[in-house]
């Protein structure tokens, strides 16, 4: 009887976890196409490298999301073959995972050199680009509180006389500001959004990192549940 009602516990807490992971995959989901969106909309980030990341979450989420619906369905079922194929699946996915971070942790230096590219070729394609685009760097200077790549300088090909901004340089935005002020430092700012960006991009890559170590965790567990359930199924015991 003890162990009937342990049974019972195990099938309840892994149909608990699934429901918990299930909401887990629609996060990943969801936080990848937001990235996905804020590097090449906001940030206009055109590396295929950096669109790495955003697609494998947001493929890593799509299988955990119908991952847990089928272990729900086994657990709720007390199906031992969909169990197993489960518990199978999950080890598959952390496997995924655990390459996924080597790779990230190989390549984290590359994080600068694409900041430094999508950079340039923004302030390149700038001067001729379309509203929306010269929307979205401005957004990002003003926001950043920065201007140009390195520094106010790598606009120096933007006016004829070599010394004139976009107006979203300024400290105090306003139509005209920087023309002629790329040296000013009290009306220009002076420091490139290198360094803000890359920054930007760090804590971000932190969030994700903590967010996988939940989700690590809960897998486990989902492993652990899984095996006991197949356990009691295969022994026979009735679980309802």
């Amino acid at each position: 009887m003890a162990v009937e009602g342990g049974m019972k516990c195990v099938k309840y807490l892994l149909f608990i976890f699934n429901f918990l992971f299930w909401l887990c995959g629609l996060a990943l989901i969801v936080v990848g196409i937001l990235v996905q969106v804020g590097l090449h909309n906001t940030l206009m980030i055109k590396d295929a490298s950096a669109s790495g990341a955003p697609i494998v979450i947001i493929a890593i989420g799509v299988v955990i999301f119908f991952i847990a619906f089928f272990g729900c369905c086994g657990a709720w079922k007390e199906n031992y073959c969909m169990v197993t194929t489960f518990a199978i699946l999950l080890v598959l996915v952390i496997l995924v995972e655990v390459a996924a971070a080597i790779a990230g942790y190989v390549y984290r230096n590359k994080l600068s050199a694409v900041v430094e590219d999508s950079l340039t070729d923004m302030i390149s394609k700038y001067k001729n680009g379309t509203a929306e685009f010269k929307k979205s760097v401005d957004k990002m200077q003003e926001d950043l509180k920065c201007c140009g790549g390195n520094s106010s300088t790598d606009w120096k090909n933007f006016g004829k006389d070599g010394k004139t901004v976009p107006d979203s340089c300024c400290k105090n935005v306003s139509a005209g500001c920087g023309e002629g002020a790329m040296t000013n430092a009290a009306k220009v700012y002076q420091k490139g959004c290198h360094d803000a960006l890359e920054a930007l991009l760090k804590k971000n890559v932190l969030w994700v990192i903590v967010a996988a170590l939940v989700i690590a965790f809960l897998q486990i567990l989902g492993i652990v549940f899984a095996c006991l359930l197949m356990r009691g199924i295969r022994s026979g015991y009735e679980v309802m």
